[in-house]
């Protein structure tokens, strides 16, 4: 991993590959191990800019709230010191939402998107306020929250199948602060609604959802796509598709990616 300073934290983040840039953005109490299955892959074909984001990973808390334009700021900053002017962002969950920042701040940088169990849509009132209750769970004893929520992303079938894969989540996600855990909720809870992007935007465009996503209800986000040009793949599984349908998700972006660098 290499380091880099935006205002007064440590950004991690690692650089591999050569030709057209991939940047993944991972999501909540996730980092940069999420994607240790995709990211070789990745790089015998492209460079790939792997990003821990704020309060995550070995990167530091920047306050107390983390919104996703703060992570878009931070995302742009490593690219612009890596003298990047276009990319195509893979965002997992938080990571779509920071991506989608990215595209109404830094447009020109956006060559292609892919929002993997992500939303465009702000958190309705509901959530916010379930938001509100799970920063008092983190408070109160932030590791058996981290467990709890962890198996809570996985389908109801695949939590019994793939303790295994779980059990891994749950470890990455351990090193998550407290303080970069509640930021970030915070910042989660005040995104503003961008499906504009989706309908405004001419850049090649891929949702892929679980159906059964315990996290994101699946006719909703259908809903935010529709009269786009945004391509959608369904796949039988939860908020976890980079593992619970892993070889499916990937064939699906190695095969969109080919479409934005035409």
């Amino acid at each position: 991993m290499k380091k880099t300073h935006y205002k007064n934290a440590s950004i991690a983040y690692s650089d591999n590959g050569s030709g057209n840039t991939i940047v993944l953005l991972h999501g909540f109490l996730e980092n940069q191990k999420m994607w240790r299955h995709l990211e070789p892959l990745l790089e015998e074909q492209y460079r790939v800019i792997n990003i821990d984001l704020l309060g995550h990973g070995q990167s530091d808390c920047l306050g107390y709230v983390h919104t996703m334009e703060d992570m878009a700021d931070v995302v742009f900053h490593v690219l612009h010191k890596l003298k990047i002017k276009e990319a195509v962002f893979i965002g997992h969950s938080m990571g779509g939402y920071t991506a989608l920042a990215i595209a109404e701040l830094y447009p020109k940088v956006v060559k292609g998107l892919v929002l993997l169990n992500s939303t465009s849509k702000e958190d309705s009132e509901i959530k916010k306020k379930n938001r509100d209750r799970a920063i008092k769970v983190f408070k109160k004893n932030h590791v058996a929250a981290i467990n709890m929520a962890i198996t809570n992303l996985f389908s109801e079938e695949n939590q019994n199948k793939m303790q295994t894969e779980i059990e891994q989540v749950k470890e990455d996600a351990i090193s998550t602060p407290l303080q970069g855990i509640i930021a970030t909720q915070e910042g989660i809870k005040i995104r503003k609604d961008r499906e504009f992007i989706l309908h405004q935007s001419d850049f090649p465009k891929l949702l892929i959802l679980g159906q059964n996503d315990p996290v994101l209800e699946y006719n909703e986000s259908l809903k935010q796509v529709e009269g786009t040009n945004t391509k959608v793949v369904t796949l039988h599984g939860g908020h976890m598709s980079h593992l619970e349908n892993k070889e499916e998700t990937t064939g699906e972006i190695l095969a969109f990616l080919k479409t934005c660098f035409n």
